[in-house]
């Protein structure tokens, strides 16, 4: 578990990693272990990573473990942030779909939570993983059983700067960072279980691209290590800056300790957002989006 305590008055956010199993009573044990640890170490926000609730074995037990918002989890976690006087950022909560008795599926839904221990906001996954990568191991197709979310959800005010929620695989798209940060983001957050096989080619470089091209800071809480037989995860939660360099990270599966809960405590700097989009004024520069459906049109009539 790597620290660093803040030199400065900048607030600081802790971005987690660990190892989800079906186990949900072990799994909250890690959570409020990290949590617990992020605060004594200064953090004012922490951040969890995507499925932090559990990762189920089979798609049955996926469902059978999941909850609604106002369940037994969240609940702990809000008096964990209540607490603590600490906000959370859960990444990725199973949560029952609004017509569960009939469809029995779910959302996949990025959790805020303030430090006095209410629902800030809720977003809820955009861009479903269906994915075959033959030969690379990886075959999983999120909307088998997940409702993909309607809707962006507005960057939320908090101690560290105004937060732009995505989750995992919605770190592939960059209209959604774009848009987020055309609404006020400082920092995006992808809670993440990136496959072994996709964040060893694409995790880092991809966390690093959304901040350069948004100019935030981008920071990835990760699931790291086997969840049972069937699953791993690449880990590595990373943090970066608005420049594009990684300020944090806290290792995959090759670090000896890494699959029992891990965390980097970064000082978060809204003068450097700023400063840096001064000095590139990149988003005075992006052509209005009518340009880009020209170009596009020109393309196709070629």
């Amino acid at each position: 578990m790597q620290n660093r305590m803040s030199s400065t008055s900048n607030p600081v956010a802790a971005v987690c990693q660990m190892t989800s199993t079906p186990d949900k009573e072990a799994n909250f044990s890690v959570g409020k272990r990290l949590v617990e640890a992020a605060r004594e170490g200064g953090a004012s926000m922490v951040f969890l990573p995507e499925a932090f609730d559990y990762i189920g074995s089979s798609r049955d037990e996926t469902l059978a473990l999941a909850e609604s918002l106002t369940g037994d989890t969240i609940s702990r976690y809000t008096q964990l942030a209540s607490k603590l006087n600490v906000w959370l950022s859960l990444g990725g909560f199973h949560e029952r779909g609004h017509d569960w008795e009939n469809d029995r599926r779910i959302y996949n839904s990025h959790v805020i939570i303030n430090d006095q221990g209410s629902l800030a906001a809720v977003y809820r996954k955009s861009h479903l993983f269906d994915v075959e990568l033959p030969g690379r191991g990886v075959s999983l197709k999120e909307s088998a059983f997940t409702i993909p979310g309607p809707a962006l959800a507005p960057p939320v005010q908090t101690p560290i700067g105004k937060v732009g929620l995505g989750i995992c695989y919605d770190l592939r798209f960059p209209e959604l960072s774009l848009a987020l940060q055309r609404q006020g983001a400082d920092i995006l957050t992808y809670p993440s279980a990136f496959t072994v096989a996709t964040g060893a080619a694409h995790w880092e470089v991809l966390l690093r691209a959304r901040a350069v091209e948004t100019q935030c800071y981008v920071l990835a809480a990760a699931q790291v290590g086997r969840h049972h037989t069937t699953r791993a995860s690449w880990g590595h939660a990373l943090a970066v800056d608005p420049w594009g360099a990684v300020v944090g990270d806290c290792g995959g599966g090759e670090k000896e300790g890494s699959g029992n809960g891990g965390m980097v405590l970064v000082e978060v700097d809204l003068e450097k957002v700023r400063e840096t989009r001064r000095n590139m004024p990149v988003q005075e520069h992006r052509r209005d989006a009518g340009f880009y459906r020209g170009l596009e049109a020109a393309v196709d009539n070629t």
